[in-house]
């Protein structure tokens, strides 16, 4: 009896901070379909906030998904050989370049974004493009990417299979692409899925460093609040989650799917 007790307690709180998590989302998501948000629904439905919304901000919602997948794949080429010899080297200057990469981690995204502008903030071309921001998301998710993969190392023995590899007269681009990485592949997708989540939904870093032509979907979001009807910002953030939820979705089903290692 004390058990179901204690169940239906537990079952009562989960339920409780599910509800006063969703409401709020789901209360967002009705205003962007609803003709006018403060009569309610009684007003009337409408998808007119949300084909206003695609045609004024079309090109930030493809412009976040362009940097977003590029953010991947920079972190991809340069994370995953980054982890297998920082796990292999090991010793002191190994742990001190970890650190160093790790290092954005405890860095506000406004003072990656402030290094950035002062570092790179005269290069004119380099400025206005949509590099730079991608540049300042690469700062800021590759950390990610490391971790996982190392965490990952640090459960198999990856420098024996890579001397069973070796020994089998695999060269070592072959072992990195046929036997690291595959044995990474848990690591790769976890990090595939915080880099991705974390660039499609960055605001203070991209806030400072975007230009008018380079305006992303939580730039633009920001914008549609502060500027727009209340309705319109609603329907902003209902295009925000149908365009994400299933790419997260499909990348944690990825992930679950992984090779085990």
């Amino acid at each position: 009896m004390q058990g179901r007790l204690i169940f239906t307690a537990q079952l009562l709180f989960t339920l409780l901070v599910a509800a006063f998590l969703v409401v709020p989302v789901l209360l967002s998501i009705t205003a962007g379909v609803t003709v006018n948000y403060f009569r309610g629904i009684s007003s009337g439905l409408t998808l007119q906030w949300v084909a206003q919304v695609w045609d004024l901000y079309a090109d930030t919602i493809g412009l976040s998904f362009m940097i977003a997948l590029a953010t991947l794949a920079v972190t991809l080429v340069v994370g995953v050989p980054a982890a297998y010899a920082l796990h292999v080297r090991g010793g002191r200057l190994s742990r001190l370049i970890e650190e160093v990469i790790t290092l954005p981690l405890a860095v506000p995204g406004l003072a990656i974004a402030l290094a950035l502008l002062l570092s790179y903030g005269g290069v004119g071309s380099f400025r206005r493009s949509w590099l730079f921001i991608l540049a300042g998301h690469v700062v800021f998710t590759i950390p990610f990417m490391v971790r996982s993969v190392m965490a990952v190392f640090a459960t198999i023995d990856i420098r024996t299979l890579d001397e069973g590899a070796a020994s089998l007269g695999a060269s070592p681009p072959r072992r990195f692409v046929e036997v690291i990485v595959p044995n990474a592949m848990p690591g790769i997708l976890a990090g595939a899925l915080m880099v991705v989540t974390l660039s499609l939904g960055e605001f203070n870093l991209t806030w400072m460093l975007h230009t008018p032509l380079t305006k992303t979907l939580p730039v633009g979001l920001a914008d549609s609040y502060a500027s727009m009807r209340l309705e319109v910002a609603s329907a902003y953030t209902l295009i925000f989650f149908i365009m994400i939820v299933p790419l997260l979705v499909a990348m944690q089903l990825l992930a679950g799917r992984g090779p085990k290692s």
